[in-house]
């Protein structure tokens, strides 16, 4: 199953449009299995029809080139599968290329394809493209359709693009979905900065973009805020993951196939109990609540897509492990908000990003702040790599 970089696990030739698009190994593509980067599921027959969004991806007039590496299953965040390979980060390539939509990203990244599609049930799509130094998009939750993506159900999981151009990206959203609309606005995005745990190099990489987006002049509030319970949110995200990704995935648990990351993660959400998804629950309601609060007076939030930086690939290779890399996207696929993760210029050759995050159905509003952004600040994002920077216990 591997190949040299590892992005893509199937070579494709399907429609006739010029952009091309890599798509996820956990979405149907008619003709050909559907894997999830797992041995498990290596004898599953062909997919019999397109999932929804690869019929909205051909009849929009895009490109289908390749079907895209993942971490097994979807069910991790450093992106190493030891069965597809691993794919190569090509902007940073002494680090993991993030997870699970890892060769997406990593595909756009390389000048693949000028789409990957992805998914994101606990930052997915958005911390891959961190760590590649891409763009990617979680739309709101329910916004594009699921059907013949794996697993059948979640409460959490979005199908959305990465793309190395935010304008491709926002081609690519406006194309599959009518109801889609970033013209530009007059007026500049009303955006409230989050207080929140991270390290003091990202959050001097994020002041000095907003600083330069002019938010005084503007009447954007320059202040950071809290988001009140963040924790409980990534907690509550945590324990629902868990409890549907075991049920979606128990067949295979006792299969001898799994990677050993994968089937050890597995076994422990399968402890997942009653009272931790009530609860869960809960935390979702009152955090989702508090989000809508705090967008009431605001376009757009702002804080970074990851807490510190990601994990060296020979760390990860070697057995760290880093779910807390999510701590500061998952919470809202928790509440369901669109959340867009932009690149920002590198830090002695490490990946930095900032995260916007908007109110339910405004996909397209946090897009324009993102625009807005990147209007008003010097063109820094990489076209190459960074240096093969190691961070000392990452």
């Amino acid at each position: 199953m591997k190949s040299p970089s590892s992005a893509l696990i199937h070579a494709l030739d399907l429609g006739t449009g010029p952009a091309r698009v890599v798509v996820k190994d956990s979405i149907d593509i008619a003709g050909y299995p559907t894997r999830a980067g797992c041995a498990a599921l290596a004898e599953s027959p062909p997919a019999t029809r397109h999932a929804a969004i690869v019929e909205r991806t051909l009849a929009a007039g895009y490109r289908l080139v390749g079907k895209a590496n993942l971490h097994e299953l979807a069910f991790g965040m450093s992106g190493l599968n030891a069965w597809t390979g691993t794919p190569e980060n090509p902007r940073f390539p002494a680090l993991i290329p993030g997870g699970s939509s890892s060769g997406s990203a990593a595909a756009v990244a390389a000048g693949l394809a000028e789409i990957g599609i992805g998914t994101d049930t606990g930052g997915s799509i958005r911390v891959p493209a961190a760590c590649c130094g891409v763009y990617g998009l979680k739309p709101t939750f329910g916004r594009l359709d699921r059907r013949g993506v794996m697993p059948a159900h979640s409460s959490l999981d979005c199908v959305g693009p990465l793309s190395a151009d935010l304008d491709t990206l926002v081609a690519f959203m406006a194309a599959v979905d009518p109801t889609f609309d970033a013209t530009a606005a007059g007026a500049p995005p009303r955006l409230r900065a989050l207080d929140v745990d991270a390290d003091p190099a990202i959050h001097a990489a994020l002041a000095a973009c907003l600083e330069s987006a002019g938010m005084h002049s503007a009447g954007m509030d320059s202040t950071t805020h809290p988001l009140p319970l963040m924790g409980e949110a990534y907690a509550a995200a945590m324990a629902l993951i868990n409890r549907e990704t075991y049920l979606a995935c128990r067949p295979w648990l006792d299969s001898g196939r799994l990677g050993a990351d994968v089937e050890r993660r597995l076994r422990a959400a399968a402890e997942t109990t009653d009272a931790e998804v009530r609860e869960a629950e809960a935390v979702r309601r009152a955090f989702a609540a508090a989000v809508d609060r705090l967008l009431e007076a605001h376009t757009v939030l702002a804080l970074p897509t990851l807490p510190h930086f990601p994990l060296t690939r020979a760390a990860a290779e070697g057995g760290q492990q880093d779910l807390t890399i999510s701590a500061l996207v998952r919470p809202f696929n928790l509440s369901g908000h669109p959340a867009l993760s932009l690149p920002l210029a590198p830090d002695h050759g490490r990946p930095v990003s900032l995260q916007l995050v908007g109110r339910r159905g405004d996909d397209a509003g946090v897009c324009r702040a993102a625009r807005y952004l990147l209007g008003t600040r010097p063109a820094a994002i990489p076209t190459t790599t960074g240096d093969r920077y190691v961070q000392p216990g990452r």
